[in-house]
């Protein structure tokens, strides 16, 4: 890496290297039996240089070609891309705890007797179909370096299981998800609730929309996290699809709705204290009792803004993708929504008549720029009076998040692992449109 920033230095004016590996060993099961192993190993380096204002980009698996590989980036700057910033020097980091080494060497048995563990307990005490159960380790070793003098490197270790247990011929049930940066048994608590949850709502029920309370749990959270991150993304707000633009000090959700992004939370995996183009992470507050409080943005969105970065610079998309291959884009990987004092058991007994979304179907539909969103829910239980009585069929439900969010009733009091990294509670909405077959 040294020799190529060197050799990019003398033919540019800001040069960066990034590099990445990363082992991923997965077990799958299927019909709570042995399905599939998979072990991937992926390495890389990128480039990323700036000459005249222009941003030149190229990627190798190996690098054996250095000068072939700076050729590539020269190449693309004839594409044009503007690049109207300076890569940062970052020195003094805080040391994070991330990393486990005696994941590294977890066995593939290991994590075969973590998924037939769980698939006995669930088969033992329902009648549900467990379709899908997946135990995963992954380690990653990150390094960047720069033409101003940053060298940074990060390692981490993640350990993750999943699965569902479905309600026979549906297709469908009731999922649940365990992260950790260490291998730890899926807590009994969650399979318990698993069970509990699929008996009382085996039972389908049959109900008439209309306007009423709605839960959204973690399993579904991504409705609303979704347009949470294009919403207060710079890039949203430069290219004016933001409904939010102006709001900065403004209230748009209701006060018991705090949104930050905590990178230096290593009680959680992936902890960053740089982030995909070197810049420092910090603490960061979006929205403070129902206030707005700020944008994030990467480095290329923040010159553009004529702002200071906000150490958001990820090299990924909505739907992940190999880092090695993408530019950095303004994103949040460490959101947190926090909690609130309700358990889930008092939200549900809060409802004399509502929906709790335990699964979202759809929830890329809709305008999500705009917050708007369409879903189908499978599953959602139906609760009257307090109580969970079954699950409605063909229900949906719609609406905006910038409504949705101003009628929270309550907001749970336990965070869960929600998708792209986001941790969440269980927030329960009233005044919600629901659509039903009556």
């Amino acid at each position: 890496m040294e020799q190529l920033l060197q050799m990019a230095k003398k033919v540019c004016d800001k040069a960066e290297v990034y590099s990445i590996e990363y082992t991923d060993n997965s077990v799958f099961f299927k019909n709570a039996g042995l399905d599939d192993m998979d072990s991937k190993f992926q390495s890389g380096i990128s480039l990323r240089i700036i000459k005249n204002g222009k941003l030149g980009f190229a990627y190798t698996r190996n690098l054996t070609n250095r000068q072939g590989l700076l050729q590539n980036a020269l190449d693309s700057l004839e594409g044009g891309v503007e690049a109207d910033y300076d890569f940062p020097l970052t020195r003094e980091l805080p040391q994070l705890d991330t990393y486990d080494s005696s994941l590294e060497n977890l066995s593939g048995k290991v994590l075969v007797e973590e998924c037939a563990r769980v698939c006995d307990l669930l088969r033992s005490k329902t009648d549900g179909e467990i379709s899908k159960m997946v135990s995963f380790t992954h380690t990653e070793n990150i390094r960047i370096m720069n033409s101003e003098g940053t060298d940074s490197s990060a390692k981490s270790t993640e350990y993750g299981m999943f699965g569902n247990l479905t309600y026979p011929g549906a297709g469908f049930g009731i999922w649940r998800v365990f992260e950790s940066k260490s291998f730890e048994r899926m807590p009994e608590s969650m399979v318990n609730e698993m069970i509990e949850l699929y008996k009382i709502s085996s039972k389908v029920v049959e109900s008439k929309g209309g306007k009423m309370k709605v839960m959204f749990v973690p399993n579904s959270m991504i409705t609303l996290t979704w347009r949470i991150l294009s919403g207060t993304s710079s890039k949203s707000v430069y290219e004016k699809t933001s409904p939010i633009t102006d709001r900065i000090g403004k209230k748009i959700f209701d006060e018991k709705i705090t949104i930050y992004d905590d990178p230096l939370n290593d009680r959680y995996p992936k902890a960053r204290s740089f982030d995909d183009e070197g810049v420092e992470c910090r603490p960061f507050t979006i929205v403070e009792n129902g206030q707005l409080k700020g944008f994030y943005c990467d480095l290329d969105y923040a010159s553009k803004a004529n702002v200071q970065p906000t150490g958001h610079g990820y090299r990924t998309t909505r739907w992940g993708g190999d880092p090695i291959t993408l530019k950095p884009v303004p994103f949040l990987t460490h959101m947190i929504i926090k909690p609130g004092d309700k358990s889930f058991a008092e939200m549900v007994k809060s409802m004399e008549k509502g929906i709790i979304v335990e699964g979202a179907l759809g929830y890329h539909s809709g305008n999500i720029p705009n917050g708007d969103y369409s879903i189908g829910v499978c599953p959602g239980l139906y609760v009257e009076k307090g109580e969970i009585v079954g699950r409605v069929s063909d229900a949906m439900i719609a609406g905006n998040i910038y409504e949705t969010l101003k009628h929270v009733v309550a907001v749970g009091d336990t965070l869960h692992p929600c998708h792209d990294g986001a941790w969440v509670p269980a927030i329960l909405c009233d005044d919600v449109s629901v659509a039903t077959k009556k």
